[in-house]
């Protein structure tokens, strides 16, 4: 618009991709306006293409409720646009996240591509009921609790689940067992992660210890910094102020 502060923080996402060297990208969609998702979807993948990302996902958002809504815009993009297909890793999350009250058979869907739970993957028997509807694959949240997305991830292991772990703008120590798990989880992309773009200030203390873990370079970051107990937190390193307590 023009109106963007001059802060040096990119705005625009070719600027993200530049800046940080970016790889895989998340194409959020609204999963009840067919037209719009596929126009969306062509203009990342080409702005993709044009800067050399190799890779996308799309998040439908919980909002469909029929899976040939998902199969059609797929088949449209196999067709029209095969490369852009091809760049799609997986599916996540189109249909609304109460498994139990919606138990849509997602088999077509998975066929074409790997479909992921998100907001459905509470715990590991919901991901059981979701790999039964014909879900393949599951994303992993250290906000959940990090024993529930380990319980989880053991269980989609050990049924032949992939897996992904994604975060919810962790900020702060938030950061470090978020990309902990997915550095030893397995996953099909690494990890995402991007508090740096929705409130880059607020990690600059924990920054100041792990600069790599608080800034994306060439699509990455760096864990080398992590060391010693509590996930190698180096808490005492950390000139982190924190309100006083309310009782």
């Amino acid at each position: 618009t023009g109106d963007e502060p001059d802060d040096g923080i990119p705005v625009l996402l070719e600027d993200w991709i530049k800046k940080d060297g970016l790889d895989c990208l998340k194409v959020k969609l609204r999963g009840n306006d067919p037209a719009w998702d596929y126009d969306r979807l062509l203009k990342v993948g080409n702005l993709a293409i044009e800067l050399g990302s190799n890779w996308l996902t799309a998040d439908f958002n919980c909002t469909v409720e029929d899976p040939a809504y998902v199969n059609e815009i797929l088949d449209r993009l196999v067709v029209e646009h095969p490369r852009i297909y091809g760049m799609i890793l997986y599916v996540e999350q189109p249909f609304p996240y109460e498994l139990e009250e919606n138990q849509i058979d997602a088999h077509s869907v998975s066929a074409r591509k790997p479909l992921f739970m998100d907001e459905s993957a509470h715990d590991w028997h919901l991901v059981g009921l979701g790999r039964d509807l014909g879900w393949t694959g599951v994303a992993l949240k250290t906000c959940k609790t990090q024993t529930g997305a380990l319980l989880t991830l053991c269980w989609a292991k050990a049924h032949g689940m992939t897996l992904m772990v994604q975060d919810l703008s962790n900020p702060m120590l938030a950061q470090i067992p978020h990309c902990l798990l997915a550095a030893h989880a397995g996953t099909i992309m690494g990890v995402e992660t991007n508090g740096m773009q929705f409130f880059p200030a607020a990690s600059k203390p924990e920054a100041t210890v792990h600069p790599g873990l608080y800034r994306r370079s060439d699509g990455c970051v760096d864990l080398s910094s992590l060391r010693g107990p509590g996930f190698g937190y180096r808490i005492e390193e950390i000139d982190r102020e924190l309100p006083e307590p309310e009782i």
